[in-house]
């Protein structure tokens, strides 16, 4: 059976399926209890699991992501509400310098199997500290999985997924598609981490977009159909580890690759996705890589303002087109 859900709903209802199945997965979060979370997603949690499995936190990221890592260690699979993304950053320390190396640490014979969900993005009005995209930090960090979904169906096979996994996983949810709507089935089912999906098919350019971009990266290449030319757009999910293979493919049908993330064009993670193109398929390429990112500066207070720093749907089209003519 398969019904439509928001994005929120989807992760939801992830996180109460899993809690059913696995008593060692609890969640942690400011907030995270009776009122639901940051964005509502763990509304409910507490009434059916309790404050010993839902567990209310002070404003203090850098302790409790410590506590968190430290069960994790102990066998429990935290699912660590870290909000915005922006606060992320308090809790670096322990994130990249612990959780990242237990494993290594203790020569494989332990790990912290957590999950970080982390609301990034572009905020209206939420200005230079409430609307950042930080996934490119610690895509730098080994021992980190980074996962971005862009559907409702992705959110819980991905968010599942990463519940599941032995390693440490920071699972950056983006703000503008929460209440995005799409088909999830009903009950168990997983999305596996380091697998890419071709969200539609084409022929004559490659757009590679992660998060709120794909579903402009599909509304572009429905237009552009109209005049002919065929898109193809491919949703990594998971940014570490990265679905080379699959990025490699749609290169050498299409020969021309677009690739646009919200973050900071300069050294976001559409520099390695064009540094791998290149160095691997450079056989293929008929046309230079274009990169599209958020302009150099800090988001603005101004709703406006904030829209001309982020990529928008016709600086795709743009691209694409471009890329296109190119012979």
């Amino acid at each position: 059976m398969v019904r439509e859900i928001t994005f929120r709903e989807a992760l939801r209802e992830a996180l109460h399926e899993e809690m059913r199945r696995d008593s060692k997965v609890y969640v942690m979060g400011e907030d995270a209890g009776h009122f639901g979370g940051l964005v509502g997603v763990t509304i409910g949690l507490i009434e059916e699991f309790g404050a010993g499995r839902v567990i209310e936190t002070p404003i203090s990221e850098s302790g409790f992501v410590g506590a968190a890592v430290g069960t994790a260690v102990r066998g429990f699979r935290p699912v660590v509400e870290m909000g915005l993304g922006d606060v992320v950053l308090v809790a670096v320390d322990h994130i990249v310098n612990t959780a990242a190396k237990t494993n290594y640490f203790y020569d494989g014979q332990t790990t912290a199997p957590l999950v970080f969900r982390v609301s990034s993005g572009f905020r209206p009005s939420g200005g230079p500290q409430q609307s950042q995209t930080p996934e490119g930090v610690f895509a730098n960090v080994p021992g980190l999985k980074i996962v971005m979904p862009s559907t409702p169906y992705d959110a819980k096979g991905l968010m599942k997924a990463a519940i599941r996994d032995d390693n440490p996983v920071l699972f950056f949810e983006p703000k503008q598609l929460y209440n995005m709507k799409g088909e999830v089935p009903v009950g168990d089912y997983t999305v596996p981490l380091g697998v890419a999906d071709v969200k539609r098919p084409g022929t004559d350019v490659t757009v590679v977009a992660t998060g709120v971009m794909v579903p402009s990266a599909i509304r572009v290449a429905a237009e552009l159909g109209k005049d002919g030319i065929s898109v193809e757009v491919v949703d990594p999910r998971s940014l570490r580890p990265l679905d080379t293979g699959t990025l490699l493919n749609s290169l050498q049908k299409t020969g021309r690759v677009v690739i646009v993330h919200e973050a900071n064009k300069f050294m976001g993670i559409g520099a390695e996705i064009a540094a791998m193109l290149a160095e691997e398929g450079y056989r293929y390429l008929k046309a230079p890589i274009r990169r599209l990112g958020s302009k150099e500066t800090p988001m603005p207070v101004s709703k406006f303002m904030g829209e001309y720093v982020i990529p928008q749907p016709r600086d795709i089209a743009t691209a694409v087109r471009e890329l296109a003519a190119y012979q």
